[in-house]
């Protein structure tokens, strides 16, 4: 599983958070055009489903810790993921964990909160990077550790989404268990994308049955 070169993704990634965080800062209505709430893939709105990837490039601008942790983690991560994984699957667990934080936010949140962040896909890289480091035989106690904190910190800092947290973490597992433990031969890939696709497919569908259950809160 071992790939080499440098993780161009990763820094890819980080680039256009970055852009778009001063675009954010000058823009008047970009943040709200691109962030996500569950409002926006219910019946009371024309559906706007791309905003369930476009809000994990958002951050916010009035606390630059938020963009500055993610951006790190996701440096500190990336680099050891995507050139074990491969671009193409790198790319596919992060998007996957992104939307996977969405869901949750759709399932579990009050319709009307906003959220923005790459926290959920972050969640899912150290998601993948336990599974990973399980599959090598590694030591993976610092890494449980850290997803604990973190974790934690969502229920107790206010403005933190726990459940993008949660459902980012559950897809990124997901992905990486996936790819990590699919049986070694030529049908190899096949499995790999097989499986990532079905998982896009269970994510599409409980999107589709959460979105008809919002209802919005009375009063």
């Amino acid at each position: 599983m071992a790939r080499q070169g440098k993780p161009l993704l990763t820094f890819s990634i980080i680039g256009i958070c970055a852009v778009l965080f001063l675009l954010q800062m000058v823009i008047p209505g970009l943040t709200g055009a691109l962030a996500y709430a569950p409002l926006y893939t219910s019946e009371y709105l024309s559906p706007e489903p791309w905003r369930m990837l476009t809000a994990a490039f958002l951050h916010s601008t009035g606390f630059l810790l938020h963009i500055a942790f993610n951006m790190y983690a996701l440096w500190i991560m990336g680099q050891a993921l995507e050139p074990l994984l491969g671009r193409t699957r790198f790319l596919a667990l992060y998007l996957l964990s992104a939307f996977g934080g969405s869901v949750a936010v759709l399932l579990l949140s009050n319709p009307l909160q906003s959220v923005v962040g790459a926290s959920g896909a972050v969640f899912g890289l150290f998601g993948a990077m336990l599974v990973v480091q399980r599959r090598r035989g590694g030591d993976v106690r610092q890494l449980v550790v850290l997803i604990a904190i973190n974790g934690v910190l969502g229920f107790v800092v206010p403005g933190i989404s726990w459940e993008a947290h949660l459902g980012g973490l559950l897809a990124g597992t997901a992905a990486a268990a996936i790819i990590a433990y699919a049986p070694k031969g030529n049908n190899r890939s096949l499995i790999h994308w097989g499986g990532l696709a079905g998982l896009t497919v269970l994510l599409v569908a409980l999107a589709i049955i959460g979105s008809s259950l919002v209802r919005l809160p009375l009063g």
